[in-house]
């Protein structure tokens, strides 16, 4: 017997529109098996109930029978037996119009029962889930339910929130999932059922019927020959087939729908596993329900929960009913960032490759939201394009996500040089490496805490612009300032300007230690590799012997300002010599201070920053003890207005040797 097409119960939690584009086939069948059913016991009836109208009633039935091929059926695959059993039984009843009325009774028990059951029982049943899944899943009270439900969860607060709100929210979604599930189960086990009861149906009676013209019509032996009880036999044997693999589907059935629903209650939460979910990086397509940020007015906007899902280059949104999707954004080039948005968790935003800001979207767990994002930088990589684009996706995120591991580090501070050292051997002293007493290395749980935003844009507290606004100019409430308001640094010992890009930058957890500089590095380049982020902004940093300050070279606009007793840790990285970072120590609002470190990427080698800012602080440390001062004016040449001459910021080109490429830096 040919397989019988069935809904996979798998799919009754997801209910994606493919699923319910399935379900309305099984549903169309199940409509017109039942109308043909109620044709079918009508002309049965005829039979039973019409002794003068019998042969009229059995021309009926033979008719009947032979339309059933032409019903197309919605899932008629494997109904050529039926077909032909029926074909072959409406040549049998167009010679039995004249049966005797002493078969009533034969008749109603072995021929119309059977359909009434089948009819009452089965079809009953399926009418009545159907009612009960559509007030479940449609327009009624349980899926307004679940609408609220997911509505106020999506709502919750990523900050302050509050747990038993949350709980109760979470506990509330699941409810209303497990009562749709629950339902869908019911319904999709009844209309498999049906199936297997379809084919059975619509032999059992017939078969009674022709038993009952063999065992009390006379003539029986003469109608039926010994080849119509061997077909009876044949025919008997497949509704016994049928019955017995329609019991142990039912039982497969069953054991599965237990299955479905034995598992733990963490499945039906949006966001079951929160603390270390199972994210997988390496997606080419995704599917699922997101919810869409749409503008409504001026100020305001609405979120819409839609299923979308990926197909090759597209990202495509599928309304609920209907038979395909539509294209929402082209992936290729694009860019996908986490953002915050309204105060709603697991939002991201997926940018144009001309910079414009695309749509904005919203994940209902953490496993969902980074998965989406990795998915959406793997196909704006076009990786799908490619002859196994999964390889190549483990390829990319494993190289994206490769440490960046500092070999050596860079001494803070170096021995005070005597005053006959001449400039040649004060640089050589710097480029020497400080050794350090082995130790521990820090967890990088210990130094930056998991989870924490990354800055690809220099954005500066206000306290940091304070002093820049004083006097009678106007503030400007951006916290950018011209270079006047900065008159120390007519006056400063040290002037040395370097080229650098900003790369990034985070909040830290100690500045006791310069592998939190390391570290802060790792994690910048990794996310700008992940988000698919390359722009850089040149700028010119400015080492003084008071400030380091970044300024915009086309407006000659200063964008930060560091007061360097506010610089606790600098280093450049050994191995990539143009990366150098700073931690920096700035007050807080409650009473507190604040550590965060910032990332660059020199034109010249990191460490002679590194050495420009180290050589201020000792300004800063001897500018109290005029002897102290003296002595270092001594150790370091000067330039003819007396300001320090330093190492050359041009990139080297023979390896980083500091031997090459000496000479004054041009003052800012």
């Amino acid at each position: 017997m040919p397989a019988v097409d069935k809904l996979l119960l798998e799919e009754a939690l997801q209910d994606s529109p493919q699923t319910r584009s399935l379900l309305s086939v099984f549903e169309e069948d199940a409509g017109t098996l039942t109308d043909y059913t109620n044709q079918l016991l009508q002309a049965m009836q005829r039979v039973y109930g019409a002794q003068n109208e019998m042969c009229l009633a059995t021309q009926q039935l033979s008719k009947q029978l032979l339309a059933y091929e032409k019903q197309n059926f919605a899932l008629g695959k494997g109904d050529e037996e039926v077909i032909s059993t029926l074909h072959y039984f409406s040549k049998v009843v167009d010679e039995l119009n004249v049966l005797h009325t002493e078969l009533a009774k034969q008749l109603a028990d072995t021929m119309v029962l059977p359909i009434i059951q089948f009819r009452e029982k089965d079809l009953t049943e399926v009418s009545t889930l159907k009612d009960l899944f559509g007030l479940a899943s449609n327009d009624a009270s349980l899926f307004l339910e679940h609408d609220l439900s997911m509505a106020k969860y999506s709502r919750l607060p990523k900050k302050k929130e509050n747990e038993k709100v949350k709980t109760d929210v979470v506990k509330e979604v699941a409810a209303a999932r497990r009562k749709q599930h629950l339902s869908s189960l019911q319904y999709y086990c009844a209309l498999n059922t049906l199936q297997y009861r379809k084919r059975v149906a619509m032999m059992e009676p017939m078969i009674g019927f022709a038993h009952g013209q063999i065992n009390f019509f006379k003539k029986g032996a003469e109608m039926f020959s010994q080849n119509m009880n061997s077909f009876l036999s044949s025919v008997a044997d497949m509704v016994q087939s049928i019955q017995v693999e329609l019991e142990a589907e039912a039982e497969k059935m069953r054991v599965s729908q237990q299955e479905l629903l034995s598992v733990d209650e963490s499945v039906y939460a949006p966001d079951s596993d929160v603390a270390a979910p199972q994210i997988n990086r390496n997606l080419i397509q995704k599917a699922g329900y997101l919810n869409l940020r749409s503008k409504t007015g001026l100020v305001t906007t609405t979120w819409e929960r839609l299923y979308f899902f990926t197909q090759g280059g597209n990202l495509m949104c599928q309304l609920r009913g209907a038979v395909a999707g539509g294209l929402i954004q082209d992936l290729d080039n694009c860019s996908v960032m986490a953002v915050d948005c309204e105060d709603r968790r697991y939002c991201f935003q997926i940018t144009t490759p001309n910079g414009k800001s695309g749509i904005i979207l919203q994940a209902e767990s953490r496993k969902e939201n980074e998965e989406w994002i990795s998915a959406i930088n793997n196909i704006s990589r076009q990786i799908y394009l490619t002859d196994n684009p999964e390889a190549v996706a483990i390829k990319l995120n494993q190289t994206a996500l490769q440490a960046v591991t500092p070999i050596t580090s860079f001494g803070k501070k170096q021995e005070s040089s005597c005053p006959s050292q001449n400039l040649r051997n004060l640089e050589l002293e710097n480029d020497k490496i400080v050794p350090k007493a082995a130790a521990r290395v820090p967890d990088a749980d210990e130094l930056i805490a998991p989870g924490t935003p990354i800055q690809f844009d220099i954005v500066l507290p206000a306290t940091e612009f304070l002093d820049q606004n004083r006097g009678s100019r106007r503030i400007n409430p951006f916290g950018e300032t011209e270079d006047e308001t900065f008159p120390e640094a007519e006056d400063s010992l040290l002037q040395q300007m370097f080229i650098v890009r900003f790369l990034g930058s985070m909040a830290v957890k100690t500045d006791r230690t310069t592998e939190v500089i390391y570290e802060a590095m790792r994690q910048v380049l990794a996310a700008r590799a992940i988000h698919n982020i390359f722009r850089t902004t040149e700028s010119h940093l400015l080492v003084t012997s008071q400030t380091v300050r970044l300024i915009d070279p086309q407006t000659q606009v200063t964008r930060a300002n560091f007061e360097l007793t506010s610089i606790t840790q600098f280093a450049a990285h050994q191995e990539n010599k143009r990366l150098v970072g700073f931690v920096v120590r700035t007050p807080e609002s409650t009473g507190g201070e604040a550590l965060s470190t910032y990332v660059f990427e020199s034109n010249s080698e990191g460490e002679k920053i590194c050495y420009a800012i180290n050589l201020g602080k000792e300004i800063i440390d001897v500018q109290k003890d005029p002897e102290a001062l003296a002595q270092l004016m001594l150790s370091i040449p000067l330039t003819n207005d007396g300001k320090y001459v330093l190492l050359n910021d041009q990139p080297d080109d023979n390896d980083g040797s500091p031997s090459e490429n000496r000479g004054a830096e041009s003052e800012a």
